[in-house]
């Protein structure tokens, strides 16, 4: 049985933050950590690819310049309800990155390679079973032990399934489509706006499809492409609904494109609750594992910060020799990070269910200057009021003496 201190299962943007802020923040814990990745990079994951700005902020603060990475910057973004509604515009910057999370991802590995920590592709887990002094993961190539486990393997990860078995479940849908970056004709309604700008329309929430349609620019291999989704967020599962396809088929076709001409792929979101579940001893999770962004389905940026926040519990619980983890959820909930989630969840059970056309009026065209205010002071912007470093393990003797005397 392969022996570890750190076991972190998942190679997406959550694993890999929380493995460099260890290496960064409790460097003599860098030799002993591993990254299983089920995968072998660039591996192909269905996103959009959005990276807001807290994303690059917590990049910028490892040391990272994420526009090392291909990528389409948007000068505006769109929230609109049928075609109208408000625009958002970052001062002297982009509003939006888009990039490929095959790329992203790919070059994000590169550097926790870069840093020394091991990780290693085309591992598939099976189980993870903790017990008193540490878990046991069964993989296709062995089992491995570790002091402690990361789960951040996504919304449909054996971790979850492992240590909460039965547990409820807030799972979107999702459906994404790339084409070419204009209709193959001339189309009126597709000019150089749309070119230049990410839009969101929630016109779809009047079928009770409980989110929203995307059209975002981007690139694959350096060919200009859009990409183009509908997100639903299952909270009117119970009601008649159309089929998922049938407003994204409607907003393509008002643009000038034919869903039916291009191949469409779909995933699941396990969306954030304040009621969540998010560790057990030795074990807690992070990502999509732990809860999406409910309101949109943003993942990246909220992946990179759950990192932050499980490298500070990881280096604590190393200090203190104790891997209860019964503070973690706590942790998560009053950062930054979690007040926004918390924040997102209270207007998705507003904006999906209260869906009177004029109260979607309401919202994305009359109240226009209220909303971009509210949601400037608590949705955006919480990667800044994260901390910038944590306390720096180093400083502590007690990994050194404590826990490695206890293996």
């Amino acid at each position: 049985m392969q022996d570890y201190d750190i076991l972190i299962i998942g190679g997406g943007p959550s694993g890999l933050s929380t493995a460099l802020h260890l290496t960064r923040d409790f460097p003599s814990l860098a030799p002993r950590i591993l990254i299983l990745e089920k995968a072998r990079y660039p591996r192909p994951k269905l996103c959009a690819g959005g990276l807001v700005i807290d994303a690059e902020v917590i990049l910028q603060r490892l040391g990272l310049d994420v526009s090392e990475v291909p990528h389409v910057d948007v000068k505006r973004i769109h929230f609109d309800f049928e075609a109208k509604g408000l625009n958002i515009r970052v001062p002297k910057r982009h509003a939006l990155r888009i990039i490929r999370r095959d790329e992203f991802d790919n070059w994000l590995a590169k550097k926790v390679e870069s840093k020394g920590i091991e990780l290693r592709e085309g591992v598939t887990v099976q189980s993870v079973s903790p017990d008193q002094t540490g878990v046991t993961v069964e993989t296709d190539q062995g089992d491995f032990r570790a002091r402690v486990v990361v789960g951040a393997d996504g919304s449909n990860g054996v971790t979850r399934r492992s240590i909460f078995p039965g547990a409820p479940l807030n799972t979107a849908r999702l459906l994404e489509v790339l084409t070419p970056a204009e209709p193959s004709h001339n189309f009126s309604e597709f000019g150089r706006g749309q070119r230049e700008a990410a839009y969101f329309d929630f016109f779809p929430v009047l079928t009770n499809i409980a989110g929203y349609v995307w059209d975002f620019p981007t690139q694959v291999n350096g060919e200009a492409m859009r990409c183009w989704g509908i997100y639903d967020t299952n909270l009117l599962a119970n009601e008649k609904r159309p089929q998922l396809k049938e407003p994204l088929a409607k907003e393509m076709s008002r643009l000038g494109f034919d869903l039916n001409n291009y191949e469409i792929k779909g995933h699941p979101i396990r969306w954030f609750s304040p009621s969540n579940q998010m560790a057990v001893p030795r074990v807690l999770l992070v990502g999509d594992t732990a809860g999406a962004d409910p309101f949109l389905g943003e993942g990246i940026s909220i992946a990179l910060g759950y990192g932050t926040l499980a490298a500070h519990e990881i280096g604590e619980a190393f200090q203190r020799n104790e891997f209860s983890f019964n503070g973690y959820r706590r942790r998560v909930l009053s950062s930054p990070l979690g007040r926004a989630l918390i924040a997102r969840w209270v207007v998705t059970h507003i904006v999906y269910l209260l869906k009177w056309k004029w109260f979607q009026v309401l919202v994305w065209r009359i109240l226009r200057p209220v909303v971009i205010l509210l949601a400037w002071i608590f949705v955006l912007n919480w990667g800044k009021r994260m901390p910038a470093t944590l306390e720096r393990f180093s400083k502590s003797p007690v990994y050194s003496t404590h826990a490695r005397a206890n293996k």
